[in-house]
């Protein structure tokens, strides 16, 4: 290697007595911290469920011959993307994200139903990679950086790869980004056969600094006072620490800050110094990711390449008051408190713009469906008063039909009526005659 990490000199923690620094040595493993569930932090993960649902299905899409497939082979891939509903309740859901066709399989097979990216995805597409190609220096440095703070500066490619989308690497960044920057990264073996392997060529002293160190230069810059690099301590509202815990916290928060990019090859795996360095390493780790948050499982797989104990998840709530340890959808998920307010991300990736990309584009289909309800709703209330209106017709032409007939069953009687009126009227004409002067002389 071209470069030699720093090597950190701790003085023998001289601020405490020797009783205190046995105990405080021995005891780092007994302390026991009672998790507690932060439910405003659990919703910022709950908010990124329906999007990032979204974005496995695309991938899928995506990663296929073409960038198309049959909807019923998709049909069946439910279960490994996680997918609850059925594929074209998902479309009618999503409506934007992709479009439907119909092609053949096999040359002689029957059309079927096909999927493939829409209009609207393509262009988004073509965003992501602007905004990607914008913040390359920003990507370089975090690849470095997660180099650096590794124990031989050298990370299996493979397991990079697993991390990428948490660190938002390019999913092509071992063949187009690596390749563009020989003078910090080496790449050995093939990827994707477990052998390869992306080493660090030169250390740059600017990547070096953590983001706590470059907090506490511009606060020394802002207020013109030496400031002490130190984390940020923030205990959720009714979290309780015994006394022991509380003691505990104290006095190891008077340690040195032990930055990440220090050499600490020297230092016991279980005295409060690597604890502090370790503390530090995650809080790094988690600030160099997307959404400054990430799964245990994940950052297990770097406990060589970071010197991680086996128990290293019980830092996340020994120290409460910086991580939360969030078991929302059964995965633990480390998270940085200080890089939340509420359920809102503050501490903000200019990399998180392609989720804002992403979710524009999914809102865009959203309206389109909510336009789509609301014009089918107004068709069928139309269609409902239409029905309404020719109700109402129907029971007019049917009392009209109904006047008539009684008007046709009434001619008879009138005519009848008519008759006996007309034989009344000469039955008293006949009356009067016999009653007139000539009836009397006649007899």
């Amino acid at each position: 290697m071209l470069f030699q990490s720093p090597t950190i000199h701790l003085r023998n923690f001289t601020k405490c007595r020797v009783g205190v620094w046995i105990q405080f040595t021995a005891s780092i493993s007994s302390l026991k911290v009672v998790w507690r569930k932060d439910p405003i932090l659990d919703q910022a993960i709950e908010n990124d469920k329906q999007w990032r649902c979204c974005a496995r299905v695309i991938k899928e899409v995506l990663n296929e011959p073409g960038q198309v497939i049959p909807l019923r082979y998709l049909e069946k891939r439910r279960e490994r993307l996680r997918l609850l509903i059925r594929i074209k309740t998902f479309l009618s859901r999503n409506p934007g994200l992709l479009d439907t066709y119909f092609a053949r399989i096999k040359p002689k097979s029957e059309p079927v139903k096909f999927l493939r990216a829409s209009d609207g995805l393509r262009r988004f597409l073509e965003e992501e990679r602007r905004i990607i190609h914008e913040n390359e220096p920003l990507i370089v440095a975090k690849l470095c950086k997660l180099l650096m703070i590794s124990k031989d500066k050298v990370i299996s490619a493979d397991k990079l790869v697993h991390v990428k989308r948490e660190f938002g690497l390019p999913n092509d960044f071992l063949v187009n980004l690596v390749p563009k920057y020989p003078e910090y990264f080496r790449l050995s073996g093939s990827p994707g056969e477990g052998q390869s392997f992306l080493e660090l060529v030169s250390w740059n002293p600017e990547f070096a600094k953590s983001v706590i160190e470059r907090r506490a230069e511009e606060e020394a810059r802002a207020t013109g006072i030496r400031v002490r690099p130190s984390f940020n301590v923030k205990l959720p509202p009714g979290f309780f620490l015994t006394k022991e815990m509380r003691e505990w916290i104290r006095d190891w928060m008077e340690l040195d800050y032990i930055s990440p990019y220090f050499d600490v090859s020297h230092l016991d795996q279980a005295s409060p110094e690597m604890e502090k360095r370790t503390v530090g390493v995650f809080h790094e780790l988690l600030s160099l990711s997307l959404f400054k948050r990430v799964p245990v499982p994940i950052l297990g797989k770097f406990t060589e390449e970071y010197r991680f104990s086996n128990a290293f998840s019980s830092v996340f709530t020994r120290h409460s008051g910086i991580f939360y340890l969030s078991l929302k959808g059964g995965i633990k998920t480390a998270m940085l408190r200080e890089a939340y307010k509420d359920d809102e991300l503050i501490d903000r990736d200019p990399l998180v713009e392609i989720k804002d990309r992403f979710l524009e584009l999914l809102a865009a289909g959203h309206r389109e469906r909510a336009e789509q309800l609301k014009s089918q709703t107004e068709a069928v209330q139309e269609g409902m008063e239409m029905m309404a209106r020719a109700e109402k017709l129907r029971s007019q032409k049917e009392a009209v039909q109904k006047g008539m007939e009684m008007i046709a069953r009434a001619e008879p009687l009138r005519s009848q009526k008519e008759a006996i009126q007309k034989n009344m009227e000469m039955i008293a004409m006949r009356i009067d005659e016999l009653d007139g002067p000539d009836f009397g002389e006649k007899f």
